[in-house]
Order: structure tokens, then sequence, then C-alpha cells
């Protein structure tokens, strides 16, 4: 099956209102940029976003949250988005933290058809005990708060039972592809892009080339879990931002002796 279309608008062009989108990528690391544009382009509102992070002010998701297409949001770091710490706190935005780990395996999870998990990260915490404000009201007061949840004992040890995350559509951002869907990624960007895609019922990816044949020993990520790619223009797979630049103290000295 050849699953590539020619844009990322007709890529897209079916994420309705409301829908639950899970988003690849770490930081601004392998995050598909292109798709979430063409997302912002075609107006879709109310989205419930999985995502390791919301983005930066002005890159990334963080468009979409400027932008006030975002109502709810599941996430390990919010740090680096100080509107979406805005959001959060003033009652704006729905926010669920889960510990990384968790994240991942829930993601992985909802893609291998499994349910639930149980894992020891968060108990004896308000993850397991619930009480997590999930949603501030205009003055300050938590309005929703995350459940408790379940706690066994396995082997003398307590976990904590995690249900799976299953998502609408899946944006993804791979440095190579076929047109069967076959992903590879490159280094980090592998964190949780194939997760997403694999949790999704419809994972659209967007590649930096696109290829005719990729080796099976080579994939990282089985065409079955994606639906649609997009190949990138060589400027678009080009753009890469850094999130946090920094230049070692010798270089800083050079460039300010030009």
């Amino acid at each position: 099956m050849d699953k590539v279309l020619p844009t990322a608008a007709e890529a897209v062009a079916d994420i309705g209102d409301g829908a639950s989108i899970a988003v690849g990528g770490f930081g601004l690391c392998g995050v598909p940029l292109v798709l979430i544009d063409a997302l912002l382009e075609r107006g879709s509102s109310g989205l419930s976003i999985v995502s390791n992070n919301c983005g930066t002010i002005g890159r990334g998701l963080g468009r979409l949250l400027d932008a006030g297409r975002i109502t709810r949001t599941m996430g390990s770091y919010i740090g680096e988005n100080k509107e979406l710490a805005r959001r959060y706190l003033t009652g704006q935005i729905e926010l669920e933290l889960v510990p990384q780990g968790t994240l991942s395996e829930r993601l992985r999870a909802g893609g291998c058809g499994i349910p639930a998990f149980y894992t020891p990260a968060g108990v004896g915490t308000l993850v397991a005990e619930g009480g997590l404000p999930w949603r501030y009201g205009p003055d300050g007061e938590v309005v929703v708060a995350s459940p408790p949840k379940e706690v066994r004992e396995f082997g003398g040890r307590e976990y904590v039972l995690e249900e799976s995350v299953r998502t609408d559509f899946a944006l993804v951002r791979a440095t190579r592809g076929d047109r069967h869907g076959n992903l590879v990624f490159d280094k980090a960007a592998r964190n949780f892009n194939p997760l997403c895609a694999m949790a999704a019922t419809t994972a659209i990816a967007e590649v930096e080339e696109l290829v005719d044949f990729l080796d099976p020993d080579e994939v990282h990520l089985p065409g079955i879990f994606v639906r649609r790619v997009v190949a990138l223009t060589p400027e678009q797979a080009a753009d890469k931002p850094i999130e946090k630049r920094t230049v070692t103290a010798e270089r800083r000295l050079s460039r300010s002796r030009r």
C-alpha cells in the first residue's frame, strides 16, 4: 500500500475539533513541526494532547497552545513553556502530569492492546493516592483533581495500577520512511515517536527522507502502525530548532572578537 500523501494539509484534513492526538518528540527533538503547523492552519480546536512536553513558546505544540486550540494535555514536563504553566494555573487548560517512564509505557501498552499494568513509579505519592490538580478555577481553587489508583503488593513491593493510553490520531517525525509507512528514527527522536504512533488509531508521519526500500533489520516502527506518510522538502527537513543553544567559553570569546 502506498501511504504517501502530497501535502501535510491533506494528511491532517480529518482531524476535527475535540480530537485526541499523541505527538512525538522530546523537547524540540523529533517533533513533527510541519504536521503541527498544518493542523494549526486547519483550525481544529478543543484538542486533547498526549506528549512528553508541550513544545516551547512559538514552536511545535507551543503554536497550538498559543492559539488556544488545546484544552487538555497529558505529559511529563512543562518547565520550558511558561505559557503552558500560565494557562494551567489560571484554569484555561487541564494538565495531567505523568511520570515519564509511566507515560511511555502507557502509550506502548495502548499500542499492544494491554488495558493496564502495574508499576512502582508513583507509589506513596499523589500519583497513586490522588489529589494532583488537573484543572484550576479562575480564583486558583482546584476544580478537577486526579483520582486515587489501585495499589497492590507483588513480591513484597507495592505497585500502582496505570491504564494504557489510546488516541484518535498521532503526529510523528521520522528521519527516513518508505511508502508502506515503515519508519526509522534518529537517536533521541526514537524516545516517544514510535510509542505515540502505536497508541493511535490513525498515525501520520512526516519523514525527512522518503526512500523506496528499507532493510527490515533497520526498521524501528513497522508500517502496520502508520496510516499516512508525508515527505518533507529539504528545507523542512533541515528545520531543527534547538531548545537551549549553548556554546563553550572559547566559542563565545571567538565570536566577541569578530
